[in-house]
């Protein structure tokens, strides 16, 4: 793992727990067992939805975006603002947000049918 994610344990110090799982050459950030940041090439990306987007835009930040089969893919991330790695408070607000969307468009379990 990176200096760049072991570091955001104390980034999101404010926010509480953070987890960290491997995922397609970079790494999925977790709180409470929702992923709500992503990590390529030590770059963070917060999860957005229709909820919180709207301060990504207003900060001028990108969405994630990657090539898959020669189409660009867009992903509901965005880059992360610039302070929020130097800045634990500011870091804790972008972090909520961006959990709270996790929260808002989480797929729930399909509960499995018992067979009488």
């Amino acid at each position: 793992m990176s200096e760049f994610v072991e570091y955001l344990h104390e980034v999101f110090e404010l926010l509480g727990p953070i987890s960290v799982r491997k995922m397609f050459g970079g790494y999925g950030i977790y709180h409470e067992g929702l992923m709500f940041a992503l990590v390529s090439d030590d770059t963070l990306y917060l999860k957005a939805d229709a909820g919180n987007s709207n301060y990504f835009e207003e900060e001028g930040l990108s969405p994630f975006e990657y090539r898959k089969q020669g189409k660009v893919m867009k992903m509901s991330y965005y880059l992360a603002p610039d302070g929020v790695m130097d800045d634990r408070e500011l870091a804790a607000l972008w972090g909520r947000r961006s959990y709270e969307a996790a929260l808002r468009t989480r797929v729930p379990k399909r509960k499995q049918k018992s067979e009488d």
